[in-house]
Protein backbone atom coordinates (compact mmCIF):
# COMPACT_ATOMS: atom_id res chain seq x y z
CA UNK A 1 0.00 0.00 0.00
CA UNK A 2 1.08 3.60 -0.87
CA UNK A 3 2.07 6.01 1.91
CA UNK A 4 -1.06 7.63 3.29
CA UNK A 5 -0.46 11.17 2.35
CA UNK A 6 -2.68 14.54 3.19
CA UNK A 7 -4.99 15.73 1.06
CA UNK A 8 -4.52 13.64 -2.09
CA UNK A 9 -6.81 11.69 -4.18
CA UNK A 10 -5.72 8.48 -4.36
CA UNK A 11 -5.57 8.25 -0.40
CA UNK A 12 -9.26 9.34 -0.01
CA UNK A 13 -9.80 6.67 -2.76
CA UNK A 14 -7.62 4.37 -0.15
CA UNK A 15 -9.30 4.99 2.67
CA UNK A 16 -12.91 4.89 1.66
CA UNK A 17 -12.60 1.28 0.09
CA UNK A 18 -10.96 0.32 3.70
CA UNK A 19 -13.52 1.91 6.49
CA UNK A 20 -16.57 2.70 7.10
CA UNK A 21 -17.65 6.48 5.09
CA UNK A 22 -18.45 7.64 8.55
CA UNK A 23 -14.47 7.11 9.85
CA UNK A 24 -13.38 8.34 6.29
CA UNK A 25 -14.93 11.30 6.29
CA UNK A 26 -13.85 12.11 10.05
CA UNK A 27 -10.46 11.58 8.92
CA UNK A 28 -10.58 13.36 5.80
CA UNK A 29 -11.73 16.36 7.24
CA UNK A 30 -9.48 16.79 9.50
CA UNK A 31 -6.27 16.48 7.13
CA UNK A 32 -8.48 18.64 4.70
CA UNK A 33 -8.49 20.98 8.12
CA UNK A 34 -5.20 20.80 8.81
CA UNK A 35 -3.67 21.98 5.19
CA UNK A 36 -6.37 24.41 4.87
CA UNK A 37 -6.23 27.90 5.48
CA UNK A 38 -8.62 27.97 7.97
CA UNK A 39 -8.71 26.97 11.51
CA UNK A 40 -7.20 24.35 13.13
CA UNK A 41 -7.49 23.82 16.78
CA UNK A 42 -6.82 20.39 18.80
CA UNK A 43 -6.74 20.34 22.67
CA UNK A 44 -4.73 18.40 24.53
CA UNK A 45 -6.67 16.22 27.37
CA UNK A 46 -4.40 14.01 30.21
CA UNK A 47 -6.17 11.02 31.15
CA UNK A 48 -6.93 9.92 34.69
CA UNK A 49 -5.02 8.82 37.54
CA UNK A 50 -7.64 6.37 38.13
CA UNK A 51 -9.91 3.62 36.72
CA UNK A 52 -12.08 5.90 34.06
CA UNK A 53 -12.45 8.52 31.47
CA UNK A 54 -16.02 9.21 32.56
CA UNK A 55 -15.18 12.77 34.44
CA UNK A 56 -12.86 13.59 32.04
CA UNK A 57 -15.38 13.09 29.13
CA UNK A 58 -18.41 15.09 31.17
CA UNK A 59 -16.17 18.10 32.28
CA UNK A 60 -15.25 18.30 28.25
CA UNK A 61 -19.16 17.98 27.18
CA UNK A 62 -20.02 20.36 29.96
CA UNK A 63 -17.49 22.83 28.76
CA UNK A 64 -19.68 22.35 25.13
CA UNK A 65 -15.32 21.64 23.86
CA UNK A 66 -15.70 19.76 21.08
CA UNK A 67 -18.17 22.09 19.21
CA UNK A 68 -15.52 24.32 19.17
CA UNK A 69 -12.07 22.10 18.17
CA UNK A 70 -11.22 20.16 15.20
CA UNK A 71 -9.87 17.11 17.50
CA UNK A 72 -8.32 16.11 20.64
CA UNK A 73 -4.88 14.79 22.04
CA UNK A 74 -3.92 12.41 24.89
CA UNK A 75 -0.86 12.42 26.49
CA UNK A 76 1.02 9.57 27.72
CA UNK A 77 2.19 9.46 30.98
CA UNK A 78 2.97 13.12 31.26
CA UNK A 79 6.02 13.47 33.33
CA UNK A 80 6.50 10.18 33.85
CA UNK A 81 3.45 9.65 36.28
CA UNK A 82 1.11 6.90 36.35
CA UNK A 83 -2.24 7.94 34.13
CA UNK A 84 -4.39 5.70 32.15
CA UNK A 85 -3.33 4.59 29.32
CA UNK A 86 -3.13 6.95 26.20
CA UNK A 87 -4.01 4.73 23.21
CA UNK A 88 -7.66 3.45 25.56
CA UNK A 89 -8.20 6.84 26.89
CA UNK A 90 -8.13 7.89 22.98
CA UNK A 91 -10.92 5.14 21.98
CA UNK A 92 -13.23 6.42 24.87
CA UNK A 93 -12.82 10.17 23.91
CA UNK A 94 -13.28 9.47 19.99
CA UNK A 95 -16.33 7.24 20.12
CA UNK A 96 -17.52 10.08 22.78
CA UNK A 97 -17.30 12.92 20.27
CA UNK A 98 -16.60 11.70 17.03
CA UNK A 99 -13.54 13.71 16.97
CA UNK A 100 -10.14 12.82 15.51
CA UNK A 101 -8.03 12.44 18.80
CA UNK A 102 -4.43 11.98 18.31
CA UNK A 103 -2.67 9.77 20.67
CA UNK A 104 0.82 10.51 22.24
CA UNK A 105 3.24 7.33 22.34
CA UNK A 106 6.14 7.82 24.39
CA UNK A 107 9.53 5.91 23.89
CA UNK A 108 10.62 6.19 27.62
CA UNK A 109 7.86 2.73 28.21
CA UNK A 110 8.10 0.92 24.73
CA UNK A 111 10.51 -1.54 23.43
CA UNK A 112 9.89 -2.23 19.07
CA UNK A 113 7.46 -4.69 19.92
CA UNK A 114 5.16 -3.04 22.09
CA UNK A 115 4.97 -0.34 19.84
CA UNK A 116 4.62 -2.38 17.21
CA UNK A 117 1.87 -3.73 18.92
CA UNK A 118 -0.15 -0.98 20.58
CA UNK A 119 0.09 0.47 17.20
CA UNK A 120 -1.56 -2.25 15.00
CA UNK A 121 -4.27 -2.65 18.12
CA UNK A 122 -4.55 0.92 18.40
CA UNK A 123 -5.24 0.84 14.66
CA UNK A 124 -7.93 -1.98 14.51
CA UNK A 125 -10.26 1.24 16.79
CA UNK A 126 -9.41 3.63 14.83
CA UNK A 127 -6.94 5.61 16.63
CA UNK A 128 -4.54 6.65 13.90
CA UNK A 129 -2.57 9.76 14.40
CA UNK A 130 -0.24 9.17 16.36
CA UNK A 131 2.34 11.93 18.43
CA UNK A 132 5.70 10.28 18.74
CA UNK A 133 7.56 11.58 22.34
CA UNK A 134 10.91 10.22 23.66
CA UNK A 135 9.22 10.89 26.60
CA UNK A 136 10.31 12.88 29.85
CA UNK A 137 12.82 10.61 31.94
CA UNK A 138 11.89 7.74 33.80
CA UNK A 139 13.85 9.47 36.84
CA UNK A 140 10.85 12.00 37.43
CA UNK A 141 8.11 9.51 38.14
CA UNK A 142 5.53 9.19 41.09
CA UNK A 143 6.35 5.60 41.08
CA UNK A 144 9.23 3.64 42.80
CA UNK A 145 11.73 2.31 40.89
CA UNK A 146 10.47 2.77 37.51
CA UNK A 147 13.12 2.37 34.37
CA UNK A 148 12.90 4.14 31.19
CA UNK A 149 13.03 1.59 28.32
CA UNK A 150 14.41 3.79 25.58
CA UNK A 151 15.30 1.86 22.45
CA UNK A 152 15.82 4.68 20.60
CA UNK A 153 14.52 8.16 20.52
CA UNK A 154 11.53 9.45 19.02
CA UNK A 155 12.54 8.46 15.39
CA UNK A 156 12.13 5.34 16.05
CA UNK A 157 8.43 5.27 16.11
CA UNK A 158 8.35 7.40 13.06
CA UNK A 159 10.00 4.76 11.16
CA UNK A 160 8.03 2.19 12.90
CA UNK A 161 4.86 3.50 11.01
CA UNK A 162 6.44 4.54 8.25
CA UNK A 163 6.96 0.54 7.44
CA UNK A 164 3.07 0.11 8.73
CA UNK A 165 2.21 2.43 6.28
CA UNK A 166 3.68 0.33 3.72
CA UNK A 167 1.87 -2.86 4.83
CA UNK A 168 5.17 -4.17 6.83
CA UNK A 169 6.06 -4.47 10.12
CA UNK A 170 9.63 -3.20 11.32
CA UNK A 171 11.83 -6.57 10.63
CA UNK A 172 10.34 -5.94 7.05
CA UNK A 173 7.39 -9.25 7.01
CA UNK A 174 4.08 -8.79 5.28
CA UNK A 175 1.10 -7.51 7.55
CA UNK A 176 -2.39 -9.56 7.38
CA UNK A 177 -4.22 -7.55 6.91
CA UNK A 178 -2.36 -4.68 6.57
CA UNK A 179 -3.04 -1.65 8.37
CA UNK A 180 -5.13 1.67 7.68
CA UNK A 181 -3.53 4.72 7.11
CA UNK A 182 -1.54 6.12 10.02
CA UNK A 183 -1.04 9.33 10.31
CA UNK A 184 2.62 10.29 12.67
CA UNK A 185 3.35 13.66 14.35
CA UNK A 186 6.19 14.78 16.03
CA UNK A 187 7.28 17.49 18.32
CA UNK A 188 9.50 20.48 18.62
CA UNK A 189 10.58 23.11 21.44
CA UNK A 190 9.41 26.32 20.58
CA UNK A 191 12.87 28.10 21.38
CA UNK A 192 16.87 27.68 21.08
CA UNK A 193 19.75 29.58 21.76
CA UNK A 194 20.04 28.30 18.16
CA UNK A 195 17.37 28.05 16.09
CA UNK A 196 19.21 26.30 13.25
CA UNK A 197 19.78 23.51 15.16
CA UNK A 198 16.24 23.91 15.92
CA UNK A 199 15.46 23.62 12.32
CA UNK A 200 17.93 20.54 11.66
CA UNK A 201 16.03 18.37 14.60
CA UNK A 202 12.59 19.28 12.12
CA UNK A 203 13.92 18.17 9.34
CA UNK A 204 15.17 15.02 10.87
CA UNK A 205 11.65 14.40 12.17
CA UNK A 206 10.36 15.40 8.48
CA UNK A 207 13.23 13.05 7.21
CA UNK A 208 11.40 10.17 9.13
CA UNK A 209 7.91 10.56 7.98
CA UNK A 210 6.43 13.19 10.31
CA UNK A 211 3.30 15.05 8.66
CA UNK A 212 3.12 17.51 11.40
CA UNK A 213 4.88 19.42 13.97
CA UNK A 214 3.67 20.45 16.94
CA UNK A 215 5.81 23.03 19.35
CA UNK A 216 5.82 23.54 23.27
CA UNK A 217 4.19 26.54 23.81
CA UNK A 218 4.64 29.97 22.31
CA UNK A 219 4.33 33.18 23.78
CA UNK A 220 5.82 35.15 21.47
CA UNK A 221 4.42 36.45 18.09
CA UNK A 222 7.85 37.03 16.82
CA UNK A 223 8.81 33.51 18.66
CA UNK A 224 5.65 32.65 16.35
CA UNK A 225 6.97 33.79 12.87
CA UNK A 226 10.35 32.58 14.06
CA UNK A 227 9.31 29.22 14.15
CA UNK A 228 7.19 29.13 10.98
CA UNK A 229 9.51 30.38 8.93
CA UNK A 230 12.54 27.62 10.29
CA UNK A 231 9.86 25.71 9.40
CA UNK A 232 9.33 26.56 6.18
CA UNK A 233 13.49 25.64 5.61
CA UNK A 234 13.54 22.53 7.23
CA UNK A 235 10.36 21.29 4.37
CA UNK A 236 12.22 22.51 1.80
CA UNK A 237 16.05 20.34 3.41
CA UNK A 238 14.20 16.96 3.99
CA UNK A 239 14.13 14.57 1.70
CA UNK A 240 10.90 13.07 2.77
CA UNK A 241 8.43 13.85 -0.84
CA UNK A 242 5.89 13.98 2.36
CA UNK A 243 7.67 17.41 3.82
CA UNK A 244 5.66 19.19 1.49
CA UNK A 245 2.72 18.52 3.15
CA UNK A 246 3.82 19.16 6.72
CA UNK A 247 1.92 21.38 8.63
CA UNK A 248 3.38 23.19 11.83
CA UNK A 249 1.20 23.58 14.58
CA UNK A 250 1.87 26.40 17.23
CA UNK A 251 1.27 25.10 20.81
CA UNK A 252 -0.22 27.38 23.34
CA UNK A 253 -0.63 26.83 27.55
CA UNK A 254 -2.98 30.29 28.73
CA UNK A 255 -1.05 31.03 32.37
CA UNK A 256 -3.41 32.94 34.33
CA UNK A 257 -1.03 33.09 37.51
CA UNK A 258 1.80 34.32 37.57
CA UNK A 259 4.16 31.71 39.54
CA UNK A 260 2.75 29.66 36.40
CA UNK A 261 4.66 31.82 34.38
CA UNK A 262 7.48 31.87 35.94
CA UNK A 263 8.10 28.47 36.64
CA UNK A 264 7.99 27.98 32.82
CA UNK A 265 10.43 31.01 32.06
CA UNK A 266 12.51 29.97 34.43
CA UNK A 267 12.25 25.40 34.57
CA UNK A 268 11.04 24.50 31.05
CA UNK A 269 13.75 24.50 28.24
CA UNK A 270 12.49 25.13 25.00
CA UNK A 271 10.04 27.49 25.87
CA UNK A 272 10.52 31.78 26.19
CA UNK A 273 8.35 33.61 28.37
CA UNK A 274 8.43 37.85 27.41
CA UNK A 275 9.71 39.49 30.31
CA UNK A 276 6.79 42.25 29.78
CA UNK A 277 4.17 39.14 30.38
CA UNK A 278 5.72 38.23 33.74
CA UNK A 279 6.13 41.69 34.65
CA UNK A 280 2.25 42.17 33.41
CA UNK A 281 1.43 39.21 35.47
CA UNK A 282 3.69 39.75 39.11
CA UNK A 283 2.18 42.96 39.56
CA UNK A 284 -1.56 42.05 38.84
CA UNK A 285 -0.65 39.18 41.59
CA UNK A 286 -0.27 42.10 44.04
CA UNK A 287 -3.94 43.19 43.46
CA UNK A 288 -5.41 39.21 44.42
CA UNK A 289 -6.37 36.35 42.58
CA UNK A 290 -9.70 37.64 40.33
CA UNK A 291 -7.23 40.77 39.31
CA UNK A 292 -4.82 38.35 38.56
CA UNK A 293 -6.56 35.67 36.42
CA UNK A 294 -8.12 38.35 34.68
CA UNK A 295 -4.79 39.94 33.54
CA UNK A 296 -3.62 36.46 32.62
CA UNK A 297 -6.72 35.18 30.41
CA UNK A 298 -6.58 38.88 28.36
CA UNK A 299 -2.96 38.32 28.03
CA UNK A 300 -3.76 34.47 27.05
CA UNK A 301 -6.15 35.64 24.67
CA UNK A 302 -4.02 38.35 23.07
CA UNK A 303 -1.44 35.61 22.30
CA UNK A 304 -3.85 33.30 20.68
CA UNK A 305 -5.66 35.72 18.43
CA UNK A 306 -2.29 37.16 17.28
CA UNK A 307 -1.41 33.87 16.60
CA UNK A 308 -4.89 32.48 14.96
CA UNK A 309 -4.32 35.79 12.92
CA UNK A 310 -1.01 34.70 12.00
CA UNK A 311 -1.28 30.81 11.25
CA UNK A 312 -4.42 29.32 12.85
CA UNK A 313 -3.12 26.32 13.96
CA UNK A 314 -2.83 25.83 17.24
CA UNK A 315 -2.83 23.02 19.86
CA UNK A 316 -3.97 24.05 23.34
CA UNK A 317 -2.77 22.72 26.34
CA UNK A 318 -4.21 23.64 29.66
CA UNK A 319 -4.36 20.81 32.28
CA UNK A 320 -7.92 19.60 31.37
CA UNK A 321 -8.84 23.09 32.45
CA UNK A 322 -11.55 22.86 29.33
CA UNK A 323 -13.99 25.77 30.32
CA UNK A 324 -11.04 27.97 30.00
CA UNK A 325 -10.24 26.36 26.42
CA UNK A 326 -13.36 27.26 25.63
CA UNK A 327 -13.69 31.01 26.74
CA UNK A 328 -10.09 31.33 24.94
CA UNK A 329 -11.35 29.78 21.87
CA UNK A 330 -14.87 32.30 21.96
Amino acid sequence: MANANFGSNEFGRIIANRIPRKVSLMFERFCQTLQGDGPFITVEVTPPHGASMDPVLAAIEEAGLADKVTGFSVTDNPLARLKMSSILSAIRLQQRFGKPVIATMSMRDRNKLSLQSSLLGANDFDIRIILALTGDPAKLSDQPEVKGVLERDSTLLLSIIYRLNNGFDYSGQELDPKPKPIYPFAVSNAYAKDMKHLMKRMVRKLDYGARAIITQPVFDIQNAKTLLEIFEEARTKSIRETAKDAVLILGQFPVIRAKTATFIADRVPGITVPKSIIDEMNLAAMDGPEKERKVGFALSKSIFDSIMALHPKVHLMTHNRFRLCADLIG
